[in-house]
């Protein structure tokens, strides 16, 4: 029986990816670069410095520490006015009656004003939020989901993790415990293949908050 979810932020709680996107494709549109919101999909869940190291070798982008800093500017500005929660994840949270944590790859402050600027604080509280800068290494590594299992004596098999990117699902599998991906997020659009998720090792994959609600009892 499940008892315990641990979801992604970014993607999963917060429309955010979709925005990380928009960023990335307005500061290369900037130096000349065609390059789609769509094609981003790709580096979603990925910590922005290794996005940016990628993207780098990719277009021969010799400032790193520019390109890093123009995109953390845009991202914040555009977080600050358009970020809002997935479709349904409101109403799954208040009809929850799960232990529910964050594991992102986000940084512990970022997510707290998110939850802040979506209305979703009073879900979670700072000991159930595990993140990037909480542990020596970000995922597609284990160790934060490890973190959460290990600091609130979490069994394995009574807990899911709720995931949206490869690199969270590998993640969720190699810390042992069974991953659903959710294509919820304005990321995921109409013909991206849910099957990189499953290939990544998702046991499930469901595209609504109600659909895995519905689900959960089966889990």
């Amino acid at each position: 029986m499940i008892k315990n979810i641990i979801f992604d932020f970014d993607g999963v709680i917060a429309d955010s990816e979709i925005l990380v996107a928009k960023a990335f494709t307005k500061y290369l549109k900037s130096i000349k670069i065609i390059f789609s919101e769509k094609e981003f999909s790709k580096y979603a869940g990925n910590k922005t410095y290794q996005v940016i190291d990628e993207l780098s070798e990719k277009f021969n982008i010799n400032d790193k520490k520019n390109f890093f800093d123009e995109i953390m500017n845009m991202a914040k500005d555009i977080y600050s006015k358009d970020l809002v929660a997935v479709k349904g994840v409101r109403n799954f949270l208040e009809n929850n009656d799960k232990k529910i944590f964050i594991g992102s790859n986000s940084i512990r402050e970022r997510i707290l004003l998110g939850l802040r600027k979506i209305h979703l604080e009073n879900y979670f509280t700072k000991d159930t939020i595990f993140s990037a800068d909480l542990v020596e290494n970000p995922k597609p590594h284990p160790d934060i989901y490890l973190a959460a299992v290990k600091k609130h004596n979490l069994s394995n098999n009574e807990t899911i993790i709720v995931e949206d990117s490869v690199v969270g699902v590998i993640s969720g599998v190699a810390a042992g415990i069974k991953v659903i991906g959710l294509t919820a997020g304005e990321h995921w659009y109409e013909d991206r293949p849910e099957k990189e998720l499953i290939d990544a090792g998702a046991s499930y994959v469901f595209n609504s908050y109600d659909q895995l609600m519905e689900k959960m009892s089966s889990l």
